[in-house]
């Protein structure tokens, strides 16, 4: 049995193929590097260069590695810019996403893991956030995620293909053994901009908004560990293959942290007071959206292990020293 993951080269991705060959499991990734990179990967993972959204070479790396279960994280994820390119947006997010579903369902595929997001709820009206909320997205990305969900529920019924949605909420930290990290070097995450400004691979660093109806005005997140969502992934491929029943999880801590929190965090941790620049909104950004994430753990006996902001940012922070020390990235 080997487990397909896409976008495997990059930041969740790669931790989650990491999770997964730490478990004992056999690995084939498809990435086309557009994000990623090939040297995230460790050599027991086989790399095939390709895009997922190619339902010829899905089927043939199926077939030739004896696929079992599909972990899909190949996606843009970037708001403003879904904002600005949507339909490029739902190329990638979307229409690559059907040629996989087609792929797998040909290919006698039954189970089937999807990185989905918050930005499906929108700018909610409950706060936390259940999974059972009506969902209204705002951008593009968070669109062009739903509908690949909806993808998934009609294929789950007509095919008999068995599913785990997670959605995330804010991604951060890295691999606590130092293999692997958040690796592009123009990413948006807000803690990895910080943690580059703190060594001063940024001169400065903005806040998009501090006008918003929160305590201090700028945008309230719901930080989660990167290994600790790996690991959700994990136990979401255990439920399935135990004869779980398809369904959608939110992957979150249940505690937001404001943008300005977060700046002054990184600040403390590296001990650089660096620049930030008060800008305006961007496009699509909510005010805040915290996770309500009991589900995960009663379904899954899911339990993070590093849900801790201080620790989050150490890693970031270790993460970009190894960047800049190895001349990388």
């Amino acid at each position: 049995m080997t487990v397909l993951v896409t976008g495997g080269a990059g930041y969740i991705g790669s931790h989650m193929v990491l999770a997964l060959l730490d478990a004992g499991e056999k690995v084939v990734v498809v990435d086309n590097l557009s994000t990623g990179f090939w040297w995230a990967l460790p050599p027991e993972a086989t790399l095939v260069t390709g895009d997922c959204g190619d339902e010829a070479l899905m089927k043939r790396v199926i077939a030739e590695h004896g696929v079992t279960a599909i972990a899909h994280f190949a996606a843009k994820i970037v708001v403003p810019e879904s904002v600005a390119d949507p339909l490029g947006y739902y190329l990638a997010n979307t229409v690559k996403s059907r040629a996989l579903i087609a792929a797998a369902v040909a290919s006698g595929v039954k189970h089937f893991i999807f990185s989905s997001t918050a930005a499906v709820y929108g700018e909610p009206a409950t706060m936390p956030v259940p999974e059972d909320l009506p969902l209204d997205p705002v951008s593009p990305y968070g669109r062009s995620k739903l509908m690949t969900e909806w993808m998934l529920q009609d294929a789950g019924k007509a095919h008999g293909l068995n599913y785990v949605v997670l959605r995330y909420f804010n991604v951060a930290g890295a691999d606590p053994q130092g293999r692997t990290g958040q690796s592009t070097p123009n990413a948006t995450h807000l803690i990895k901009v910080a943690a580059q400004a703190a060594l001063g691979d940024r001169p400065k660093m903005q806040v998009f908004g501090t006008d918003f109806a929160t305590p201090d005005g700028s945008c309230l997140r719901d930080y989660i560990q990167v290994s600790d969502l790996a690991d959700a992934h994990l136990k979401a491929l255990s439920y399935l293959r135990a004869g779980g029943a398809s369904t959608v999880l939110n992957c979150g801590y249940g505690r937001g942290y404001s943008v300005l929190e977060v700046i002054e965090v990184v600040k403390r941790v590296s001990g650089v007071d660096f620049p930030v620049e008060m800008a305006p909104r961007r496009a699509g950004d909510p005010a805040a959206i915290i996770a309500k994430a009991d589900r995960v753990r009663t379904e899954l006996g899911w339990e993070p292990r590093y849900d801790d902001l201080d620790q989050i940012v150490g890693q970031a922070l270790r993460w970009e020293r190894f960047l800049k020390t190895k001349n990388v990235a």
